[in-house]
């Protein structure tokens, strides 16, 4: 009788061990093919009108900042918005340091970083994803607008350029073979050519709109840009293997372009299209 007992009780522990592991192993193969149907969670959102994450700076006019009212505004914050609009989608901005941007993606606390990122090193892009390209930006050349001087780059050699000599516009300024002044940066760069202290200065496109556009009557120029074969484009940036949500964002981008949206937001805040590679 007690052997009987005994047996009875292995069985039912066998059975109800059964039970449990073939109800584990449904559940996985629902949560397996729910992923595999419905695509990422990110994908799964967007299909259904749900919140994307984006992470920014919020300190880095006038690509992200916060206006006199203290809404968060810019240049990359408002095309996303844009892009989010097409979507179909809400958009929660969750500002952060540029240092913390792309840790903050890769710890999943947004989907994406609207921060002027550009993916240059081979380390990024086999990390991230970048959709279709909304700024595009390289080197200039300003001087004072009525110095004729500068008809091709490799004519500023001899002439004297006001640079940081630690700067990527540095080592360009030297390639050229021309004069370096050096400086701390380019507000200081800037007030040695308006003083005839030094030829031109070297500097980043976006960059140097953004100022000549707060200070119109600078009596500076652009008299040089980069070719287009070397442009850095910058896009909203996500990590890779998200395939169908990068089709995505690219679509709207399109439209975007299509319709002059980009062009339109690049002129309010640049006071130039900056939105494409020319």
């Amino acid at each position: 009788m007690k052997r009987r007992t005994l047996l009875a009780l292995a069985a039912s522990t066998m059975f109800l061990a059964a039970c449990g592991q073939s109800t584990t192993n449904e559940a996985d193969t629902s949560a397996t093919d729910s992923t595999a149907t419905g695509g990422s969670d990110l994908l799964q959102r967007i299909n259904n009108g749900g919140t994307i994450n984006v992470g920014t700076e919020g300190t880095y006019p006038p690509f992200t900042y916060h206006d006199e009212s203290g809404e968060l505004t810019g240049y990359d914050v408002e095309v996303t918005r844009a892009v989010a609009d097409k979507l179909g989608v809400d958009v929660e901005f969750k500002e952060t340091q540029w240092d913390a941007m792309l840790a903050g993606l890769d710890s999943g606390r947004f989907d994406m970083v609207a921060n002027q990122v550009s993916l240059t090193t081979p380390e990024r892009k086999a990390k991230y994803d970048k959709a279709t390209a909304y700024s595009w930006s390289g080197a200039v050349v300003l001087a004072p607008t009525d110095d004729d001087r500068y008809s091709s780059w490799e004519g500023l050699k001899g002439l004297s350029t006001a640079q940081s000599l630690s700067s990527n516009y540095g080592e360009l300024a030297e390639r050229y073979g021309t004069e370096i002044v050096p400086v701390d940066g380019m507000a200081q760069a800037i007030q040695l050519v308006k003083q005839d202290r030094a030829d031109f200065t070297m500097n980043d496109n976006l960059a140097v709109l953004d100022y000549l556009k707060k200070f119109p009557d600078a009596n500076l120029e652009i008299k040089l840009t980069a070719p287009a074969s070397e442009l850095r484009g910058s896009g909203l940036v996500l990590i890779k293997g998200d395939d169908e949500v990068v089709e995505k964002l690219n679509g709207a981008m399109a439209e975007l372009a299509d319709e002059g949206t980009l062009t339109k937001l690049s002129e309010e805040f640049f006071g130039a299209d900056i939105s494409q590679q020319k």
